[in-house]
């Protein structure tokens, strides 16, 4: 039977350490999405072609993806074995220390590709640490929560996410206007992509200490304690899980993917398709004007062979445009959690997935006008609201649902692993295949909808072929007894 005892942990102490901390972990993961489209493509990947620089910025910010599982193995044995909040300690370690020093990084002009290389290995270090953090916030949440309200719990460390893009995009909006390029507004100053970029970095370091502050005052939770009680820990979780719920970890890889890509697309690809020039005109006037800034020769002809348009805005607006997206992202994850607390998370899940797929064939319906046009940009605006909106709904749900497809013992492991395997083949590849798609379709956005639609088909089948966790029990469900 459930206990109904009170939680380990005060309700609003729960609350925060996993707000808290996802919403810092996903903060310095946005800081550097935004710089891998903003700087990093011109300070660290020099190449000479704008669709190669892209793509090299974005196959680093990918690599962070295959560093998540590794993560999410490392820190699940622990979070298993030991406990879940030194885990959580030191995932958000990781993670600051990470981004504080991508802050002080030399760039490609001062140690050539050696500041590549440096960027990687402090990417790939951000990626081991968010592969630990958000199960491990997850537990937090849903471990101590009352009777019926395991949903709306695991509902706050999703509210990191939205909350983390805000506060990175709405710094790197503050910098970007407070060092302005001289006589283009579409381009960098020099100020900007000398130190300004570095100060969301930097900033990192206040935010870990506040996470950490709250974090340390956690105790563990009464179903992990009961568990250890009951001598189910086992001395090589990983093991157990692949051997008696490997069919959980595939089901919860796959019931994520289409909420990996449709996360990236909205916030990783919008941003590069809507700043884009829309005309070549405009784009080789910008791109001439930075090469004799910097005394270098500008080849029209080779750039007008590689150049595919985008919709034209300028950064600062478009950037609003997302954060207004982000404000519904928000609303709807918090909204998600006592719907599937009370309907159930498969039976919500699935309505959502099948509107996200039909999502996928309005993108060129949305994206299809330059921000000069009539109409573009409340079409564009409704498209990020309804993006963002549908985000929500589908993210909010998995703080509850794959901690519920394992048991006690386990749960961190499986979690982690579905939850950052479900990376590599979501938001690992998205920004890669969306780039490419777009290029392929000559600046049309209507492949890269196809791509949604039919990663997000993959997901409905994994949703209809799961169980419902509602009423999953964590008291009774500790886990099989140590054999290992």
């Amino acid at each position: 039977m459930t206990t109904t005892s009170a939680p380990a942990n005060p309700r609003s102490r729960v609350i925060l350490a996993s707000l808290i901390g996802t919403t810092i972990e996903f903060y310095d993961f946005y800081a550097y999405a935004t710089a891998a489209v903003l700087v990093f493509p011109i300070l660290f990947f020099p190449t000479g072609n704008d669709t190669t620089a892209l793509l090299s910025s974005f196959a680093v910010f990918g690599a962070a993806m295959v560093a998540r599982p590794i993560g999410a193995m490392v820190y699940g044995h622990f979070g298993d074995k030991f406990g879940r909040k030194a885990t959580l300690v030191a995932s958000l370690l990781t993670m600051g220390i990470a981004t504080f020093l991508i802050g002080l990084l030399p760039t490609f002009q001062q140690i050539g590709w050696w500041a590549a290389l440096l960027l990687l290995v402090l990417r790939l270090a951000q990626g081991f640490a968010l592969g630990g953090e958000w199960s491990g916030a997850a537990l937090v949440a849903t471990e101590n929560a009352p009777s019926g309200k395991r949903a709306w719990y695991g509902t706050f460390p999703q509210l990191g996410a939205p909350l983390g893009f805000i506060i990175a995009n709405g710094l790197f909006l503050i910098i970007n206007f407070a060092l302005p390029h001289q006589s283009d507004p579409a381009l960098k100053s020099e100020a900007f992509l000398s130190w300004g970029w570095r100060v969301p970095f930097l900033f990192s370091a206040v935010m870990v200490i506040i996470g950490l502050w709250v974090r340390l005052k956690l105790v563990e939770s009464d179903t992990f304690r009961k568990a250890a009680d009951k001598g189910v820990i086992r001395k090589l979780p990983l093991a157990t899980v692949f051997r008696h719920h490997w069919k959980q970890l595939i089901l919860g890889t796959f019931i994520m993917l289409a909420t990996y890509v449709l996360f990236y697309l909205m916030t990783n690809f919008t941003l590069s398709y809507g700043t884009k020039a829309a005309s070549l005109e405009a784009a080789s006037a910008a791109a001439k004007a930075a090469a004799e800034a910097k005394g270098a020769t500008f080849d029209a002809a080779a750039f007008a062979a590689q150049f595919y348009p985008g919709q034209g805005f300028g950064y600062t607006n478009f950037v609003l445009m997302q954060i207004v997206g982000v404000v519904f992202f928000g609303v709807f994850t918090m909204v998600s959690g006592p719907w599937a607390d009370r309907i159930g998370r498969r039976k919500l899940l699935i309505g959502v997935t099948v509107a996200i797929i039909l999502f996928g064939f309005t993108f060129p319906l949305f994206l299809g006008q330059s921000a000069t046009e009539p109409g573009a940009v409340p079409l564009t605006q409704a498209f990020l609201i309804l993006g963002f909106l549908l985000m929500g709904l589908t993210f909010g749900p998995m703080g509850a649902l794959l901690p519920e497809l394992f048991p006690t013992n386990v749960r961190y492991s499986g979690s982690a692993i579905a939850y950052n395997v479900s990376s590599i083949l979501g938001a690992a590849l998205a920004p890669l295949v969306a780039v490419w798609l777009w290029s392929a379709a000559d600046g049309s956005s209507w492949m890269v909808g196809i791509y949604l639609s039919a990663m997000s088909v993959l997901t409905l089948v994994a949703l209809i072929l799961s169980p419902e966790t509602k009423d999953h029990d964590y008291e009774d469900d500790l886990g099989i007894a140590a054999q290992l």
